[in-house]
């Protein structure tokens, strides 16, 4: 048998977001034999070592916030002319992947995959319409287009939104099962009791995040129901406002900073319920390990129906009402759902399921490359 593929995976950095998240997901269940997967980034991740480990190679470049718009195009340009062994470069920047599949393009990469995570762009005024300028490179430039929802792919890719495969954003359904030694495990690890009321959240200290509008339910709700903890695992450029505005409500003690995690399968065993305000999202994967260990979800109703996997976890909000209405709402949430396995396969979450389509998929455009 011959060397494996490798796959060119283009990413900032490979830390806990939601691209990453699956990518990751998608890495550990593939046949390496047959492909493997190396990453473009600009800054060191958490999972680099795992990535390594796995036979996996990591290249960097600046990126543009660092050296400006034309030091990174060139290092861009240069990367791709020093590497021609790469036939499939798969982009994960959204509209910043117009930019790195021009350059692709220019260097003759035959097979340009651009795949969309999300609904909206991040960043001021400026930052918005330099993305907007990149992102007018996806669609001459991109040879295929991935999204892991409808509304990411009506998103980013416009009139091409028909010609746009939908990979779902799969986990590995089997460590998120429900466990109540590990749920007491970790409650005492947190320092909580049995009976203290949980509210979890998984996200990047971010404004997309929404967690100043998350910290007003809590205070809400913690003001009825004092016997109650807000848990937030991640880390981000934002996690010093919230901090201060913890501080602010009188909540120390009441709000708990875990910082990034690598054990987020146990973490959500602790929870009593798990609430997501944010402003925009493509589909979030911790949403589906959040269902996929039973926990009801409370999130705001710009987040796609694609989202809920159909086991009566999922309640939507609206971002317009006040945070005494979401704190209701939480108070108010279902007990945990036990028996989830099945809904996870039957829309397609289980990992195994996308893993298996893009390894064929890389396979099969490879082979047809090589035949043509």
């Amino acid at each position: 048998m011959g060397d494996p593929i490798r796959i060119l995976h283009v990413v900032v950095n490979m830390n806990r977001g939601g691209a990453e998240t699956l990518l990751m997901n998608l890495y550990r269940n593939i046949d390496h034999s047959k492909v493997q997967f190396d990453f473009l980034t600009s800054k060191e991740g958490v999972f680099d070592v795992e990535i390594l480990k796995m036979g996996g190679k990591i290249h960097r470049i600046p990126y543009v916030s660092d050296v400006g718009h034309y030091a990174y195009i060139k290092a861009l340009n240069k990367f791709f002319s020093s590497h021609s062994e790469y036939k499939i470069v798969h982009s994960h920047l959204d509209k910043m992947s117009g930019f790195v599949l021009r350059s692709a393009e220019r260097t003759n990469t035959p097979i340009r995959i651009a795949h969309s995570h999300n609904t909206s762009s991040e960043g001021g005024v400026v930052a918005k319409a330099y993305k907007w300028i990149a992102g007018k490179y996806i669609l001459p430039c991109a040879t295929h287009y991935f999204a892991c929802s409808d509304k990411a792919a009506n998103w980013l890719f416009e009139d091409k939104v028909v010609n746009a495969t939908i990979l779902k954003n799969g986990i590995e359904s089997d460590q998120y099962v429900f466990n109540s030694e590990v749920r007491n495990q970790v409650r005492q690890e947190l320092n909580l009791t049995r009976d203290t009321f949980v509210i979890g959240h998984v996200g990047r200290f971010a404004h997309q995040k929404n967690h100043s509008f998350l910290i007003d339910i809590f205070a809400q709700l913690n003001n009825d129901n004092p016997d109650s903890v807000l848990v937030l695992a991640g880390d981000g450029p934002l996690r010093l406002d919230i901090e201060k505005k913890v501080r602010d409500l009188n909540l120390l003690g009441k709000v708990i900073f875990l910082g990034i995690r690598n054990d987020i399968n146990r973490l959500l065993q602790a929870f009593d319920v798990f609430v997501f305000p944010s402003w925009h999202e493509g589909l979030p994967v911790t949403l589906i390990e959040a269902q996929g260990s039973g926990l009801p979800c409370i999130i705001s109703d710009v987040i796609t129906s694609e989202v809920d996997m159909g086991a009566g976890l999922v309640q939507f909000e609206n971002l317009n009402k006040p945070s005494d209405a979401w704190a209701k709402r939480v108070i108010q949430q279902n007990k945990r759902v036990l028996e989830v396995q099945d809904h996870i396969q039957k829309k397609g979450f289980d990992i195994r399921v996308p893993a298996k389509w893009l390894q064929k998929f890389y396979l099969d455009q490879t082979e047809e490359w090589m035949t043509s």
